[in-house]
């Protein structure tokens, strides 16, 4: 009996989409397809590797109209945001404008003696495991790249949104990618394992959750494979007395509730030094609660439901064990009556709360955020790092150098200043600690994505 993935849609409960999953079989002939074609991929000249792929990209932004209120029947995102064109066109164009540069071999000596330099060689087959929140994004920053330095690639999308896995691999065909150079394939997750235990791929990036980080090591132990993870996150931000109020609520607050608070680098918590902590909580109530909780696919709606009704349940356990623990909720259930106990989930703050409460320590992906009172840039740091996450952090100061002395000791990926919530695809994108391992975009994102090759040609 042939299994199958079903997409249920957090709008209504329905069904969105069921597709067969691969047989073992069936997987292992797509493996030895997506090898097969890789050298004849790779032997293209860069520059047409480059054009084709862009020209997938813009076929993809050609279907947005349709793409937008599929986003919504799949994972919840209002389609008043319009979707995810404008950060997918700007991650890949960025990433074909720097690849002459990026993969050309480094010169060592070039004389009447020798030829020395460094080339760089793609791995082979690349598995991409993608997940939901921000479906067309996430894959991208790796689909692009991967195939640009001449890579084959496997396109594993995640159950809640397997029709992006269909556009993309629509769009890159009709572009004039072959079917064989990437693929979209729906796996299941015994399946998946056994592959990767095979040694069937010469690189893996999965972005998820902490489990499915070690999922995939556990079956790529002994194979040597190299694995690029992003994982979870507990995003800080911290508010400094001379920082600019009003742009470090609104956006703060919108790093937190956006897209119902499920983002990789979503800020979870807040520090506020506390000359501005009553007017930074007072002005972040006012932005909350003018929210509208409801149907992603009115224009009107501004927060729709989170993805499943399970990720709905967790934030819920975990603002009521902090409410239980001492913590004070400011947002009022009654503006937010659609609130249905599944998975449309009203947005909450959170005071007087402490690093006893799992909503301050464990990611909880949704609509939530605890805001605390620090006295000093000290305690500020210190909390901060106190994390099993270490992806980005935003400070918020009208010193520049202040920012980087404390940057310099936050256990992080990425700092920001007076900003968050984005990814800067000409820096890396990498995490510590429990967010993973390994870095995508940006040069080093190449490097990821190829091995070092060496030359030392000796002339007689």
């Amino acid at each position: 009996m042939t299994e199958t993935l079903k997409c249920i849609s957090p709008v209504d409960g329905s069904i969105v989409a069921e597709r067969p999953l691969l047989s073992p079989e069936e997987a292992r002939a797509a493996v030895a397809k997506g090898r097969a074609a890789q050298k004849e991929w790779a032997d293209r000249p860069l520059e047409e590797r480059i054009d084709l792929v862009m020209r997938g990209v813009e076929n993809v932004g050609r279907m947005n109209d349709e793409i937008v209120p599929e986003l919504a029947w799949q994972m919840g995102r209002p389609v008043r945001y319009g979707g995810e064109f404008s950060g997918f066109h700007e991650r890949a164009a960025y990433m074909a404008s720097i690849a002459q540069e990026a993969l050309a071999p480094i010169e060592v000596e070039q004389s009447d003696d020798f030829k020395r330099y460094i080339a760089r060689e793609p791995h082979g087959l690349v598995l991409v495991i993608a997940p939901w929140n921000y479906p067309y994004m996430t894959a991208i920053n790796t689909v692009a790249p991967a195939l640009i330095a001449g890579n084959t690639v496997m396109l594993k999308h995640a159950s809640q949104t397997p029709l992006v896995g269909e556009r993309m691999a629509q769009a890159f065909h009709e572009a004039g990618i072959p079917e064989d150079v990437f693929q979209n394939v729906f796996l299941g997750h015994d399946t998946t394992s056994d592959l990767i235990a095979a040694k069937s791929f010469d690189f893996i990036n999965f972005t998820g959750s902490v489990g499915g980080g070690r999922a995939i090591e556990r079956a790529a132990a002994g194979t040597f494979t190299p694995i690029g993870l992003e994982l979870g996150g507990k995003d800080p931000g911290y508010v400094m007395e001379d920082a600019n109020l009003e742009a470090a609520v609104e956006t703060l607050i919108d790093g937190a509730m956006y897209n119902s608070g499920q983002c990789c680098c979503g800020i979870e918590r807040i520090y506020v030094a506390g000359p501005l902590y009553d007017d930074f909580v007072k002005r972040a109530v006012e932005i909350v609660s003018a929210y509208r909780l409801g149907n992603p696919l009115d224009p009107e709606t501004t927060l729709g439901p989170m993805a499943h009704r399970r990720f709905a349940a967790e934030v819920r356990d975990q603002i009521a064990e902090a409410i239980e623990k001492g913590a004070k909720p400011l947002i009022d259930p009654a503006l937010f009556p659609e609130d249905d106990g599944g998975a449309y989930l009203m947005p909450q703050i959170l005071v007087e709360v402490d690093h006893s409460m799992r909503v301050m320590r464990d990611e909880s992906f949704g609509p939530v955020v605890g805001i605390m009172k620090v006295k000093d840039d000290e305690e500020a740091i210190e909390l901060m790092n106190d994390s099993e996450f270490g992806l980005t952090a935003s400070l918020w100061t009208s010193d520049i150098e202040r920012a980087e002395r404390i940057g310099r000791r936050l256990e992080t990926g990425t700092v920001f200043m007076n900003r968050a919530d984005y990814l800067d695809p000409g820096l890396c994108w990498t995490g510590c600690k429990n967010t993973g391992r390994g870095g995508g975009l940006s040069v080093i994102g190449y490097h990821n994505l190829t091995r070092p090759k060496s030359y030392h040609l000796r002339k007689i």
